[in-house]
Parts: structure tokens; C-alpha cells; sequence
């Protein structure tokens, strides 16, 4: 189980996140959604370490969750990855496999068969030998699926997932999704969609700052709810979920 307590986030004294509190169970997928600048990334990357937090408590499995990264994986959003870094898929993937082998010492004959059963997972074998960056949108997002998949890991993150993806990569991610869930896997999407994807989801959490609403799609996405989270934007999501 992960349990985030009262957590709390500033920026050079600008609240980014506050007081937020919720558990995810073995075996669910929730989605995090709000307005751009609700803070869905930086209570993400809280959570995971990579930046300080000003109060709280963040729990994985009843210990603190800095004792249980090497069961965490994070795939970011891809406008936070340099697609012009020189390295193959195949090395992309076993990139994951660092945190059993180590940083200077060769791939063990397990890490080349898990990552290989990880690539074609996600349809990505035949492209192993290609640069990263001379791949589509779509593809490259699998090769992160790959990566996290290769990783092994109880706890995973993905930062906006379907952003410039094909149908083909969607598919297949919904399905490696479900395939996680009855595994036991705890998956945590952030997402700006409010369609499809939340469908998929277990639970949802609304944030701007704060929780303004958590729980079933039913209960959180109301015209209440979101017009709390999104102000007057909420006019240009009608009008997005209208026209789709």
C-alpha cells in the first residue's frame, strides 16, 4: 500500500502542494488530474524524492519510501526526455536493470532475457538496435513501458502516458496496465484526459494545490468538483469534451 499523509510542498515560499492526504491499494490504478500548475508533477516527484517536501509523510509497503525506491518506476512526461541522446532501445530498457546489476558491471544473462521479454511485451524488439530518437512518439513511449516493466517494480508512475501517442501504443498500454493490476502492481497515471482514461482508472484524485475531490469517476467529475479545480477553464473543457 502506498500512504501519503499530509503532505505539503513550497517553491521558495509559493505553495505548491498542500495537505494532501490518500492511500492506493495492491492491485489499483488511480489517476491524477487537474489544471496546468495544480501541482500533479510535483506531487509526484515528491513522492519519489527527487524533491524536497516541506511537510508529510510518504509510506510504501509500512516503511518510509525512500527505503523502497528499487521497487518504484517512474516514466516521465517525454517533453522531459533528450530524444537527441545517442543510445539504442535495447540499452534505454536495460537501463532499469542498473539497480540489480550496478552502473559498471555487464548485463547478467537474467537482465538480457527480462528486458528482451519487455521489449517484445510492448512490440519493441525489432526496433532494439535503433536510436531512441529516430523513433515515433508512440514507440518511444513504449520503450519507457518497456523500461519500467524491465525494472520490476511494486509502485509505478506515469506522467502523462498518452500525450502523442497512436492508437496502436494506447492499446497496448491499457492492456499492459490491466495485466499490472491483477499482479498487484499499484499504478498512479497523471492526466490531463478527461475521457477514456479516467474510465480506465480504479479512483480518481482532483487536485489544484489541494485535494478538492477523490473517489469513484461518479463522484469526482461533477460540474462542482471540476469548476472548483478549474475556474472558468471549465467552459473550454466542455467545449473540448463536446467537440471529441
Amino acid at each position: 500500500m502506498l500512504e501519503v499523509e499530509h503532505l505539503d510542498v513550497d517553491y521558495r515560499g509559493v505553495v505548491a502542494v498542500e495537505d494532501v492526504s490518500f492511500r492506493v491499494f495492491p492491485g489499483q490504478m488511480i489517476g491524477v488530474i487537474g489544471p496546468n500548475g495544480a501541482g500533479k508533477s510535483t506531487l509526484v516527484k515528491a513522492i519519489l524524492g527527487l524533491i524536497p517536501v516541506s511537510n508529510g509523510t510518504i509510506n510504501f509497503c509500512n516503511c518510509p519510501i525512500h527505503k523502497q525506491l528499487r521497487s518504484i518506476a517512474y516514466v516521465p512526461q517525454r517533453t522531459q526526455v533528450d530524444w537527441d541522446y545517442p543510445i539504442t532501445v535495447q540499452n534505454v530498457v536495460m537501463m532499469a536493470r542498473t539497480v540489480s546489476t550496478g552502473w559498471f558491471r555487464n548485463p547478467s544473462r537474467k537482465s538480457k532475457e527480462i528486458v528482451k521479454s519487455a521489449l517484445h511485451r510492448v512490440g519493441m524488439w525489432e526496433f532494439r538496435s535503433r536510436q531512441i530518437g529516430e523513433l515515433s512518439g508512440g514507440q518511444q513511449q513504449r520503450v519507457f513501458l518497456a523500461r519500467a516493466l524491465a525494472q520490476q517494480a511494486d509502485l509505478l508512475f506515469f506522467d502523462e502516458p498518452f500525450v502523442g501517442i497512436d492508437k496502436t501504443t494506447e492499446d497496448i498500454m491499457f492492456d499492459i496496465f490491466n495485466e499490472l493490476r491483477k499482479d498487484g502492481k499499484i499504478l498512479i497515471l497523471i492526466t490531463h484526459d478527461l475521457g477514456e482514461t479516467l474510465a480506465q482508472c480504479d479512483s480518481l484524485l482532483l487536485l489544484n494545490k489541494h485535494i478538492i475531490a477523490d473517489g469513484s469517476m461518479k463522484e469526482v467529475i461533477t460540474t462542482e468538483n471540476l469548476q472548483r479545480a478549474y475556474g472558468n477553464n471549465i467552459l473550454f473543457l466542455n467545449r473540448q469534451e463536446k467537440s471529441a
